[in-house]
């Protein structure tokens, strides 16, 4: 069961949400089917996409049960059939369609956020200038009043989980005939044994376990996390 949203959190949430733009030139389309938290599939013209949607990150499907959660509130914003705007921003690796969704006037996006179901993405917040002040504020407040996402000891930001995870996937892929072969002080990738001397801008790995003797210095500060930036 979802958990009720507080009055002051829906205060907030209508008067952030009346001061949104309307865009001009965008495209209109129709929901199609939710993905995730933070995913979904509409038609627009003759085409069906899928639109990523821009500046926040929902949790994971497998963090549970805030994933779930995540993607059910979503459904409930967005049922199928659902017309919608998109102020479009750019299409990512994974050729989905980067967007702000807008249900009239109404920054679904921002109401993720608002309600603990989605966590602001600082890292491309520079993509939604007219929303980032909303989805600031979203996030301060679901924090405050500890909701959905938020309403847990240590929460996992979900681009730290997909890291871990990776990380893992990658530990698991390493043969056993390799792993001799491999520095015993990153055990997280397979690095081979007694390697030209590297800095992190020449590995693609960041954020891993690092024990002594580190031969590579990747771990500058010494909390035994390697490239952390």
């Amino acid at each position: 069961m979802l958990p009720k949203i507080p009055l002051v959190a829906i205060s907030v949430l209508l008067v952030a949400q009346m001061s949104l733009p309307v865009f001009a030139n965008n495209l209109t389309a129709t929901v199609v089917s939710v993905g995730d938290g933070d995913t979904i599939r509409v038609r627009t013209g003759n085409k069906t996409v899928t639109v990523r949607l821009a500046c926040i990150d929902a949790p994971e499907m497998k963090q549970n049960p805030w994933g779930q959660q995540s993607a059910k509130r979503l459904k409930q914003l967005l049922p199928v059939g659902q017309g919608i705007t998109l102020r479009a921003i750019e299409t990512d690796k994974y050729k989905r369609l980067v967007a702000e969704v807008f249900v009239g006037n109404r920054s679904i996006n921002v109401s993720m956020v608002q309600e603990g179901q989605a966590v602001v993405y600082r890292q491309y917040l520079k993509g939604c200038p007219q929303s980032k002040d909303s989805l600031l504020q979203g996030e301060n407040s679901a924090k405050q009043q500890r909701l959905a996402f938020w309403n847990q000891a240590n929460p996992v930001m979900p681009w730290d989980f997909r890291h871990k995870a990776a990380l893992r996937a990658t530990s698991q892929a390493i043969q056993p005939q390799q792993q001799n072969n491999c520095d015993p002080s990153y055990p997280d990738f397979c690095l081979t044994k007694n390697s030209p001397d590297l800095n992190c801008r020449d590995i693609s790995q960041r954020r891993f376990k690092v024990l002594p003797p580190d031969p590579h210095g990747f771990d500058r500060d010494g909390d035994g996390i390697g490239c952390e930036r």
